[in-house]
């Protein structure tokens, strides 16, 4: 047996240049024209890597199994790093897109925070139905060049038959802390691939007895180029495992070590969440936030509480489509659900808010909202001398401050944790759903897909697994051209325009109005939008793009199932929360 020592083990980093024949490619990309003259582009591309192998100059391999990786280019994730990798020469590197059965069909919720499999960091769990899409490729096209209107495009790789398998021979050298730069040519992919409406070659989820999915998988393994291996230096961006390790904008002391903490118990099926280190819950910080989220002194004139645009009987929603300020001005946006907000990687409707206490803050201050001068705010607070003590309890100190209002404020609202509807229930085996929530999950659940005989609502993409959101901004048709330009406010970016948070649908019976900003009532108008509603802007997403312009074309029974699912995922106990 050959033993090889090191003297250090190293970071390695493999980064991802995606490509179109050649040329440097964005992702979201221009305009891009296939070897049928088809213009197309692509929006999105992700995907997840396992089982590394670095093959050493001395013949042996030096095997990386147990670590992942993850890319997702359209939100600027374009690299992974490996940890611990011995230093040495090397002559080849291979890596799998995709993950093991062992991993691909383990509980998902397995995965700390900030790990690659976690699907809050990847999206690419395929919740009920089991395992990852290993990579994801999704986009606009038009039939022909002189079509006005865009279709989209999905492609989603997945199941064992998919893993796909990538090698390279080159020397290189790992010599403390490494990057590998690979190419990545999409047009190897998808130029000579021809996309057509009702045929099939708008979409694949790697279904049993689907041809377009192992060609687009071969393709796949095809289409990496070496670039080269070098030092990595200290401005290198790179994917760490911490991407979602909290930062604290607002303030930096941690919690009172004398506070009694508070177990955070994540339920089951769910994701394990980021909780900020620097303000995990405690008996007395929690208790203080629900103190504070009912307490109209916080705004300006003490007539508006958090709780006025929040109720908890609405699962801390609203029931208008604009709430009032303190002052009487309308706002701009229908006011959020809070729960589940552990799991959330930004907050508001643009994703504007790194953390809780951001979005806390701004509600306080801004002038359609609460308006409150927060020196003013924490004057009249400090001559209350229990509010005074509670402060003392939950923070070790007897002054409140600004800072302190808003981690009290996020850590009530971190625990704050919706898991137990009739859905929910009948997981566990406690009770069956009716015929009408069946039928009705098993629409939400799968792809509308005619030309493999699949009609269903296509809900999932968006709204899969436990937490029914997967955290992203989406367009999902509502105008053709958005009054309100949602995420592009915050990016700048024209891709972004009309894209909005993709809200959780758990207590959706309870959230009415619907939509950013509450224009439709009823659940039923919801559906009926999915289903023949949806305007086709530039921005929409691809998973809607692709559907006819007639819609899913359900019947009416089918959104009467819809509607009964979605009520089904109501949390009961949420009528009963207790601020205080």
């Amino acid at each position: 047996m050959m033993m090889v020592t090191t003297a250090s083990a190293a970071d390695l980093t493999i980064a991802v240049a995606p490509r179109w024949k050649g040329e440097l490619l964005a992702v979201p990309s221009a305009a891009l024209v296939n070897d049928a003259g088809q213009p197309l582009r692509i929006t999105r591309l992700a995907a997840l890597f396992s089982e590394v192998n670095l093959l050493r100059a001395d013949g042996g391999t030096t095997r990386l199994d147990g670590q992942f990786g993850c890319i997702d280019l359209e939100s600027g994730r374009r690299s992974f790093t490996l940890r611990g990798v011995p230093e040495g020469d090397f002559v080849g590197l291979q890596f799998r897109v995709g993950v093991p059965a062992t991993a691909n069909l383990g509980d998902p919720g397995r995965w700390p925070a900030g790990h690659a499999l976690n699907p809050v960091v990847n999206g690419l769990h395929w919740s009920w139905q089991g395992g990852y899409v290993f990579a994801a490729i999704e986009g606009h096209y038009r039939a022909t060049a002189g079509d006005s209107a865009e279709r989209g495009f999905s492609f989603h790789l997945a199941t064992a038959e998919r893993l796909m398998a990538v090698g390279f021979r080159a020397e290189w050298k790992i010599a403390g802390d490494t990057t590998i730069d690979l190419a990545l040519d999409l047009s190897r992919v998808l130029a000579a691939h021809r996309l057509a409406p009702d045929d099939g070659s708008e979409s694949t989820h790697s279904g049993e007895g689907d041809t377009l999915a192992p060609r687009l998988a071969t393709a796949l393994e095809r289409t990496w180029f070496w670039l080269e291996a070098k030092r990595t230096s200290s401005s290198h961006e790179r994917q760490r495992m911490d991407v979602y390790a909290p930062v604290n904008p607002l303030a930096h002391a941690r919690s009172y070590d004398g506070a009694t903490p508070l177990a955070f118990t994540v339920p089951p099926g769910f994701p394990q969440p980021a909780l900020p280190a620097d303000n995990l819950p405690t008996a007395a910080g929690v208790a203080l936030g629900g103190a504070l989220f009912s307490d109209a002194r916080l705004s300006m004139n003490g007539a508006q509480s958090c709780a006025s645009c929040h109720a908890p009987w609405k699962a801390f929603s609203d029931s208008v489509a604009l709430s009032r300020g303190a002052e009487g001005a309308t706002g701009n946006r229908n006011a959020m659900p809070l729960f589940n907000l552990a799991w959330s990687p930004s907050y508001a409707w643009d994703g504007s808010q790194p953390r809780i206490r951001d979005q806390a803050y701004a509600a306080w201050v801004n002038p359609i909202e609460m308006h409150a001068d927060p020196d003013t705010v924490i004057a009249t607070l400090a001559q209350d001398a229990a509010l005074v003590a509670r402060f003392r309890a939950a923070f070790g100190s007897l002054a409140i401050t600004a800072e302190r209002v808003t981690l009290a404020l996020e850590q009530f609202l971190l625990v704050q944790v919706s898991a137990d509807s009739r859905f929910d229930r009948s997981l566990r085996g406690e009770l069956e759903l009716t015929a009408d929530e069946k039928r009705g999950f098993e629409l939400f659940a799968m792809e509308f897909d005619p030309a493999r005989g699949r009609r269903g609502a296509d809900c999932f993409h968006c709204h899969g697994g436990a937490l029914f959101t997967d955290f992203s901004m989406k367009n999902n048709g509502l105008d053709l051209v958005a009054a309100d330009a949602g995420r592009a406010i915050v990016t700048g970016s024209a891709t972004d325009h009309g894209k909005f948070k993709t809200p959780s649908l758990r207590n959706v019976a309870f959230t009415a109005p619907y939509m950013h900003d509450g224009r439709f009532a009823t659940l039923e108008e919801v559906v009926a939008h999915y289903d023949h509603g949806a305007k086709r802007p530039a921005t929409l997403d691809p998973n809607i793009a692709k559907h006819p312009d007639a819609g899913l074309a359900l019947t009416a029974e089918d959104q009467r199932a819809l509607v009964a699912f979605l009520r089904a995922l109501t949390d009961v106990s949420w009528t009963t929360v207790n601020l205080r």
